[in-house]
């Protein structure tokens, strides 16, 4: 009776493989691969010569019997194409299949692009909620965000390149302006991390071109969640009443809302141009406005 090993492979830098993972695929009879040619680029990166069969979406049904006919006989490993099998990616249905035919079912954890991305978001990790890929059409997936708008733990997603931008007007529109945190290329060469407000991320988002896919992180419910404009602004008035100058009032504001230095400069400014805004803001708006927030 064989062991069905559900092993973690690398979510990039082929580095990021433990020593467990590897001595499994050298010792099972079998490899359920994703895809094999992804696959294969790492097991031949380590010199493992174990067979590899495709287990992938639109097979993975068919493919059960044999693989169960495998484990009779041997231990077999799933891998996905990267990170841990049945995340977003094929495996619940043999591994489910395994436990009832009465195969034990053994996990060599490794990489996981969630955790990865929530571990360096600045956001709460004490608690949070996988979403997955969020839906294709933006009615659809605008329900889908509201059904979560009143949780307070932190939601993670995945999201294609060319729907990130659609994704976050409506996580805007749904969620409110919160703090979120978007993972690209993680682990790889152009590695990159933004953090700041859903409406920060939509500019940067329009002005980065799209590559590879991406992990949203957000804010939950009043969990860090940005401040009204109305808030921020009050704050500003007050502020700036107690003699603040414009630097000192920005990094007050911003970091006791959750807004982004640069979205409480312009409300700052809305504030100065207002009749009874006092003065020092015009005074200083050459200090802030030269880059040095």
């Amino acid at each position: 009776m064989g062991t069905l090993y559900v092993v973690a492979t690398p979510i990039g830098n082929l580095e990021d493989i433990t020593l467990r993972a590897l001595r499994v695929l050298k010792e099972v009879s079998l490899i359920a691969a994703e895809d094999t040619r992804e696959t294969r680029k790492l097991l031949s990166r380590h010199g493992i010569v174990t067979p590899a069969t495709s287990y992938f979406e639109h097979n993975k049904l068919s493919k059960l019997e044999a693989i169960l006919a495998r484990l009779q006989t041997g231990d077999v490993a799933l891998v996905s194409d990267a990170g841990t099998p049945g995340i977003s990616d094929p495996g619940y249905e043999l591994v489910r299949a395994a436990i009832d035919a009465g195969h034990p079912v053994v996990s060599v954890p490794g990489p996981s692009a969630v955790v990865a991305a929530l571990a360096v978001s600045g956001l709460p990790t004490d608690q949070f909620v996988y979403l997955g890929f969020l839906p294709r059409r933006s009615s659809d997936r605008r329900r889908f965000l509201a059904a979560s708008a009143a949780d307070r733990r932190t939601l993670v997603a995945y999201e294609s390149p060319h729907r990130l931008l659609d994704a976050l007007e409506d996580a805007r529109a749904t969620l409110g302006n919160r703090r979120v945190a978007i993972a690209n290329e993680i682990t790889k060469l152009f590695e990159e991390v933004f953090r700041g407000t859903v409406s920060d991320a939509i500019e940067w988002a329009g002005a980065s071109g799209p590559r590879g896919e991406y992990t949203l992180v957000i804010a939950g419910a009043d969990a860090e969640a940005a401040a009204s404009d109305a808030e921020v602004e009050e704050e500003v008035r007050r502020l700036s009443a107690e003699g603040h100058s414009t630097r000192e009032a920005v990094e007050r504001v911003a970091g006791a809302t959750g807004r982004s230095r640069r979205e409480v400069y312009r409300l700052l400014l809305r504030v100065a141009a207002s009749p009874e805004a006092p003065g020092e803001e015009a005074a200083g708006q050459d200090e802030v406005g030269h880059g040095k927030i």
